[in-house]
Formats: C-alpha cells, sequence, structure tokens
C-alpha cells in the first residue's frame, strides 16, 4: 500500500511539472497595456509556478540520485522544502493581495 502512494505521488509530481510549464506558457503575455493590479497578479502566478517547478525538479533529482551522496540528499532537501513553502506563500498571498485591492478600491 505505501508503495502505491508513493508511486501515486510521483506521478502526481510528474503530472504538476507539465502543468507548470503550461501555466508558465500561458503567462507568457508580451502585452503590456494591463493595471498595476493585473501585473502583480501575473508576477504572484508566475512565482508560484516556478516555485512549484523548483520543487519538482528537486524532488525528482533527489529520487533519481544515488543514496550515498549524503550532501547532495541533503541539500535537494532543503531545496525541496524552501521551494514548498515559497509555493505556498505566493498561493496565499494572490487572495489576500486581491483583498487589499478591493479595500483600497472601496
Amino acid at each position: 500500500m505505501h508503495q502505491i502512494n508513493f508511486v501515486c505521488h510521483e506521478f502526481f509530481v510528474m503530472l504538476s511539472f507539465f502543468a507548470c510549464i503550461a501555466g508558465l506558457v500561458l503567462l507568457w503575455d508580451k502585452d503590456q497595456l494591463e493595471t498595476e493590479m493585473q501585473q502583480t497578479e501575473k508576477i504572484l502566478f508566475r512565482m508560484s509556478f516556478s516555485y512549484w517547478l523548483v520543487y519538482c525538479v528537486a524532488f525528482g533529482i533527489e529520487k533519481a540520485v544515488l543514496p550515498s551522496g549524503e550532501a547532495v540528499l541533503m541539500s535537494l532537501r532543503m531545496t525541496t522544502a524552501l521551494s514548498y513553502f515559497l509555493t505556498f506563500s505566493c498561493v496565499l498571498c494572490l487572495p489576500l493581495h486581491k483583498f487589499a485591492m478591493r479595500r483600497i478600491h472601496d
């Protein structure tokens, strides 16, 4: 049962890796005719996708590296944890930013 959950987690990390790339491609917009609020939201989305992409890459490398490189594994685990928390903070900032901008306009 534990092996199935682990494979399932790896599958979803791989799937989210490609979803992040797709999200970044969709956010790649050459039009600069946006309000400051829209630009900030787009930056927060890009940061969320980028940080999660770093998490996915670090997770993949951690699983591919042989367990003998203890320093490499520790560095990858720290990168994974840091990118996970940065992603969480960006996702948390999106609704807070919308709320703050709504209060300013009201």
